[in-house]
């Protein structure tokens, strides 16, 4: 029996041996609290509290089983009563193929260093769908809960599986979002995640904030949003193929109408060329004539025109007045350097330009071949600075473009969102086709001119001494100009709406100046052919123009010094330009000299032009305009300084365009008043011209979007598309300033058709 002592022993250590030499089985879930296991079986939808830290740590195993066809998320609550930032609770979450981890109370930073503490923190857990090829899944996730507080840290614990994680189509959802408690829904189908983040300030998302430096901050850690989100289905290929047909074919009508116009008139051309009758300008550029009449010449017409015989050498005349033969504009041996070779020319333009009356011959006394090609540098100047302009554009907003579409980052572009249609890399595909309107009319315009030019090179070839002597001097090179400045219009606001941003809005508007300035200079031109700027001048012009603009977007908004130079600039340009127009380009100051005798002779000017004749000025038709002219730009200038427009780039635009309506009207006025008349076709687009016009700027107004602001600004400003789904009101203006500018263009073009059968010695100046 002496073994009986060992035997009872070995039977009391067996079990222990058999649970010891046992295989390991999976953890059951086991009561709360249980101080034994490491990691707590767990149920969703129960809160969990405890205590951690330095030596202390809780661990919660949750699992579920995902079916095929199904997304479960699951979504973590923390909430810890400790304020220490010094020791927060710290919260692991392990998965098959992610890790998430946070600290309670979360930490945001906001503006000026401000600082925001949650207590409470939420995230959702990327969920792992099960397929119809690996069956039904077991999912299982742990819960590490854990402090470096030596005292412990209390938190409370609760996972929940997500109801309505799958958005459906058309179907609007309703939720609440914190900075701390971020939302991420999931969509059927392509499978992609929409997460909604609040921000802990207003700031961030364009509002203001302002809080003193002892005040309680703890009111911005109660911020919720309440949410609505609705996914909708994008449109469909037949709606795209829909607008590109459609905005063809609107502008291909123009070219239709064009011909139809072209061979009408070449009907009638040719009936009164079988009738061997006279035929007056019918508007297209025609003439139709068998041979030139001697127009009647009220008496005293004549005032202060030039005789033929009494006529410079260098004034292009008919072989039957005994003058050289005609030559084609592209005659080589004609240089710029040839202009103002007389010894007298000087002396002849201060008695000529400032006779009370002038007339359009004593403006165009210079060879035709010279100033044709001094006005054709106008179109070679404009392709290269289009060609070296659009090259870095279409660089930069391709670039834009690849890295919205690698980070996905929406706030780069201010697009309007409710009606931005992709295709391709291009985000918004739309505001780039509804630019075609002013490829294909610039285009247009240029064939139209063109054909204007080839029959006028047909009928100084044939020495049409109508050609030659009657109506305004045909120079096309800034209608070609023009044209091109159309063109690159559209080009340069299409890759502006690549990506439209704070650092590329100058790309179209620049453009803008250029086509309301050569309006300008080509109305002036009609009438003063011999005295016009220069392509240089006025090229170099404009390039000071943008950089104003620029410097006035950037520094503009706020800065007072800057609107004060620049009113100023304004002003002083004005009345230097003003006097240059009064004095047709004869008003002198030598530099030579003394300060006090440049301002002896300015005072000496003023009183002989201004105080003497006040009554009644020596040219009343240029001081009236000028005088209007120059209260507007003051009135501009004045508002700019006052109220200091955000807008700079579209203050500017303002100021060209009214400037040129403003002398369109009065090129007009003084057009009736002097008896002329209004062909149908100018008629028809002066009219055309208003009504476009006023369609296409309420639709401008509209601002659908706007870089002045952050992106939450502008997209609180989006709106639906208004024509097939597929344009927004900004597209609207697109195709109607396109056809605006169009029918500007034939105004200027087609204005003065009526004078091709009036000698040039009878149409006024003004």
């Amino acid at each position: 029996m002496r073994g009986c002592p060992r035997l009872a022993l070995l039977c009391a250590l067996l079990p222990w041996l058999l649970r010891a030499t046992a295989p390991p089985r999976p953890a059951q879930p086991l009561a709360r609290g249980d101080p034994r296991d490491p990691a707590r079986g767990a149920d969703f939808d129960r809160v969990y509290s405890g205590v951690v830290s330095l030596s202390t740590e809780n661990i919660y195993s949750f699992n579920y089983t995902s079916q095929p066809g199904q997304v479960n998320a699951v979504r973590v609550y923390v909430n810890s009563s400790s304020e220490n930032l010094d020791y927060p609770v710290l919260v692991v979450v392990r998965q098959q193929k992610a890790v998430l981890s946070w600290q309670v109370p979360l930490l945001f930073q906001g503006l000026y260093q401000r600082s925001y503490s949650y207590q409470e923190v939420s995230r959702t857990l990327c969920p792992s769908k099960a397929t119809n090829e690996t069956g039904p899944l077991e999912q299982l996730i742990f819960v590490d809960v854990a402090s470096m507080a030596p005292l412990g840290a209390q938190y409370k614990l609760l996972v929940t599986k997500i109801q309505h994680f799958q958005l459906q189509t058309n179907v609007a959802f309703h939720f609440t979002a914190s900075p701390s408690q971020p939302q991420k829904k999931d969509f059927p189908g392509e499978q992609f995640f929409v997460v909604f983040v609040i921000k802990p300030e207003d700031y961030a998302c364009g509002g203001s904030f302002f809080i003193q430096e002892k005040e309680n901050q703890t009111w911005n850690l109660q911020r919720a949003k309440n949410l609505k989100v609705t996914i909708v289905p994008s449109i469909k290929e037949t709606i795209y193929v829909k607008s590109i047909l459609l905005s063809f074919l609107i502008f291909f009508s123009f070219y239709l109408g064009c011909l139809f116009i072209a061979f009408v008139h070449y009907i009638r051309f040719q009936r009164k060329s079988i009738d061997g009758s006279f035929g007056s300008s019918d508007g297209s550029g025609n003439m139709a004539v068998s041979h030139p009449i001697a127009a009647s010449t009220p008496e005293g017409s004549n005032y202060g025109a030039i005789e033929e015989s009494s006529s410079s050498p260098g004034r292009q005349m008919s072989s039957s007045d005994g003058g050289q033969p005609c030559q084609s504009d592209t005659d080589s041996s004609v240089e710029e350097s040839d202009f103002d070779t007389m010894p007298d020319i000087e002396s002849d333009k201060n008695i000529i330009r400032t006779k009370m009356f002038l007339y359009l011959s004593d403006l165009s006394r210079k060879d035709r071949r010279i100033v044709s090609k001094k006005y054709k540098i106008y179109f070679w100047n404009i392709i290269t600075i289009a060609v070296f302009y659009a090259l870095p554009v279409i660089q930069l907003v391709i670039t834009y473009q690849t890295v919205v579409n690698v980070t996905g980052n929406q706030d780069i572009c201010y697009y309007n969102f409710l009606c931005a249609h992709p295709l391709g890399v291009l985000s918004a595909f739309n505001n780039i086709l509804s630019n075609l309107g002013h490829v294909l009319l610039g285009f247009l315009f240029l064939l139209i001119v063109l054909r204007r030019d080839i029959l006028h090179r047909r009928a100084l070839e044939a020495k049409d001494i109508f050609a030659m002597d009657y109506g305004i001097p045909k120079h096309f090179g800034v209608f070609y100009a023009m044209g091109i400045a159309l063109m690159m219009e559209g080009v340069l606001s299409a890759c502006y709406h690549v990506c439209p941003n704070y650092s590329n809005f100058q790309f179209d508007t620049s453009f803008m100046y250029m086509i309301a300035g050569l309006c300008m200079l080509k109305l002036y031109q009609t009438r003063h052919p011999d005295i016009n700027a220069s392509a240089y001048a006025a090229y170099a012009s404009f390039a000071v123009v943008i950089t104003l603009t620029v410097l006035g977007v950037v520094f503009g908004k706020n800065d007072l010094w800057f609107w004060i130079i620049f009113s100023a600039i304004h002003i002083l340009a004005s009345l230097a330009l003003s006097t240059q127009i009064y004095y047709m380009g004869r008003f002198k100051i030598d530099v030579s000299d003394t300060d006090l005798g440049i301002f002896r002779r300015a005072a000496m000017v003023f009183y002989t032009d201004f105080v003497q004749q006040c009554s009644r000025p020596l040219y009343m038709d240029r001081m009236v305009l000028l005088i209007v002219g120059n209260l507007v730009n003051w009135s501009f200038a004045l508002f700019g300084l006052i109220y200091r427009p955000r807008d700079f780039a579209s203050y500017m635009l303002g100021i060209f365009i009214c400037n040129l309506l403003l002398y369109l009207a009065f090129y007009i006025i003084m057009k009736l008043r002097s008896s002329e008349k209004l062909l149908p076709i100018p008629l028809f687009c002066i009219v055309a011209t208003a009504v476009v016009w006023a369609s296409a700027l309420y639709f401008f107004f509209q601002n659908l979007s706007s870089w002045e602001g952050t992106p939450a600004e502008s997209r609180e400003k989006n709106r639906e598309c208004i024509l097939l789904d597929f344009f927004d009101d900004h597209d609207i203006w697109h195709f109607l300033s396109a056809t605006a500018l169009f029918f500007s263009f034939l105004v200027l073009l087609t204005l003065d058709d009526d004078l091709d059968v009036v000698r040039r010695d009878q149409i006024p100046v003004f």
